[in-house]
C-alpha cells in the first residue's frame, strides 16, 4: 500500500494539505526567499523560513533586544527584496533607521508608527497584517494574549504577510498561536589584529519552538550582506556582548 501512495505522490499532497491547514502554505506563483541560512532551513517545515506567518522574538535585557532587532533586519532585507514595503509598530521602536542599510534594507521603504498604548500596537500590527501589499509587518510590545496572536495568525493566514512581534522583557512566556519563538543573544565580535573599531555583529540565535519542525541553536554573524555561521567556541564568548549587539542598531535606554 505504502508504495503506490509514495509513487503517485498522494503522501507528499497529503502532507502538504496538513501544513496548509497550520499555515504553512506554498509560495504563491512559486515564489521562494532564498533568506540564506543554510543548515538552519532544515528545521522548518517545507525546508524553508515559514514566510506568511507571525513569529515571537523574546528579548529578555537591551542587549538582546538589539541583537534580535539586528538579526530580524537580516531576515527583513531578503523579505522585502528591491520594491518591498514594512510597517514598524511600536510605543518607542528602538531601531536606528538609516542602519538597515547594513542589512539590505532601504529606510525609506520602512514606515515607522510610533503609539502612544500597546493595546494600540496590537490593533495596528493586526490591522496592518490584513494588507496584502505590504511585505512585512514588526510589531515591539510587550504583553499579547493567546486570543489576539491567534487574530494575528489568521489576519496572515489570509493575506500572507510575514508578521514578527519582537516582545521586549515580557513578565511571562506563555503559548501563543505563532507558527514559531526565537531569541537571540548577542556574541563578541572578531576582530582582526591590529584593526580598529568593531567586528561583524553575531549572535547566538535560538529557535526555541517550530509548530511542525525541529527547535535548534546556531551561533551566526551577519557578513558582507549575508548570513554565516560562526565555529563553536567557549561558552565566554556568550558572556562578551560589548561589541556583539550590533554596531548599527540603536538600544532603549
Amino acid at each position: 500500500m505504502s508504495r503506490p501512495l509514495l509513487k503517485n505522490g498522494m503522501f507528499s499532497r497529503l502532507q502538504q494539505d496538513i501544513l496548509a491547514l497550520q499555515g504553512f502554505r506554498a509560495p504563491v506563483g512559486g515564489r521562494k526567499i532564498d533568506f540564506g541560512l543554510g543548515a538552519m532551513d532544515s528545521a522548518f517545515p517545507n525546508g524553508a523560513f515559514p514566510i506568511g506567518a507571525v513569529h515571537e522574538w523574546v528579548s529578555t535585557d537591551p542587549e538582546s533586544a538589539a541583537a534580535t532587532t539586528g538579526f530580524m533586519a537580516g531576515l527583513l532585507g531578503k523579505l522585502m527584496g528591491e520594491h518591498g514595503i514594512c510597517l514598524w509598530i511600536g510605543i518607542r521602536p528602538i531601531v536606528f533607521a538609516t542602519a538597515l542599510k547594513a542589512f539590505g534594507i532601504e529606510p525609506h521603504r520602512v514606515i515607522f508608527i510610533d503609539l502612544a498604548r500597546e493595546k494600540d500596537v496590537i490593533w495596528a500590527v493586526e490591522e496592518a497584517l490584513k494588507c496584502e501589499s505590504l511585505a512585512a509587518v514588526v510589531g515591539e510590545i510587550r504583553e499579547i494574549t493567546f486570543t489576539e496572536s491567534r487574530r494575528l495568525q489568521l489576519a496572515v493566514e489570509q493575506s500572507r504577510v510575514t508578521g514578527f512581534l519582537h516582545r521586549i522583557n515580557p513578565r511571562a512566556v506563555s503559548t501563543l498561536a505563532c507558527v514559531s519563538r526565537w531569541q537571540v543573544t548577542p556574541l563578541a565580535s572578531h576582530i582582526e589584529a591590529g584593526m580598529p573599531g568593531v567586528g561583524h555583529p553575531c549572535w547566538r540565535v535560538e529557535l526555541q519552538k517550530i509548530r511542525n519542525g525541529e527547535p535548534g541553536q546556531w551561533d551566526m554573524q551577519w557578513v558582507a550582506g549575508r548570513f554565516e555561521y560562526l565555529e563553536k567556541e567557549t561558552e565566554s564568548r556568550a558572556a562578551a556582548v560589548t561589541t556583539g549587539a550590533s554596531p548599527y542598531i540603536a538600544q532603549r535606554a
